[in-house]
């Protein structure tokens, strides 16, 4: 079997972890839960004739007073970016951390996700924004944990990335 380190990366409050709880047990919770650190989940995932288990790094999330750990991106074989879209601040982290775990880890595949596109109507982006990231090659989804709009299209997507 396959083992596959994914991290999550983002803001503060993004979505990180509701996504990979939605994803790995199919729950949304509305109670709010800071992670301190960094919390290790598996998920087995069929992709073709080959079985991946994916190490899901649920990383704190970055913000001006708390910086990611890089060492913890080592061995990654691919990462998630996530961004709230009613908070445009995380669009802009979101650039940030792509550069930087680029310069960490080198290039490896990442998918950036939108979240909390339940609430579209709220969203803050700036236009054009996502049309100059998918110029510069970058992959985009619109997910929402609490719906689960896009969460399982995105794990399936990053995973084929990486195995391709």
């Amino acid at each position: 079997m396959l083992l596959k380190k994914v991290c999550m990366l983002g803001s503060f409050a993004v979505g990180k972890t509701s996504l990979v709880r939605r994803y790995v047990e199919g729950f949304y919770g509305d109670t709010y839960q800071t992670t301190v650190g960094v919390k290790v989940v598996n998920k087995i995932v069929r992709l073709g004739d080959n079985e991946v288990t994916l190490v899901l790094w649920d990383l704190y999330g970055e913000d001006d007073f708390q910086k990611m750990r890089w060492s913890y991106l080592g061995g990654s074989s691919g990462y998630f970016l996530v961004a709230d879209g009613t908070r445009v601040a995380t669009m802009h982290k979101a650039e940030a951390l792509e550069a930087r775990a680029r310069q960490e880890i080198g290039t490896v595949p990442f998918v950036l996700l939108i979240n909390k596109s339940d609430r579209v109507a709220e969203w803050e982006l700036e236009p054009g924004v996502e049309d100059a990231l998918l110029a510069r090659g970058w992959d985009i989804l619109h997910t929402s944990a609490k719906s689960g709009e896009g969460v399982e299209e995105a794990f399936a997507r990053l995973t084929a990335k990486i195995m391709a």
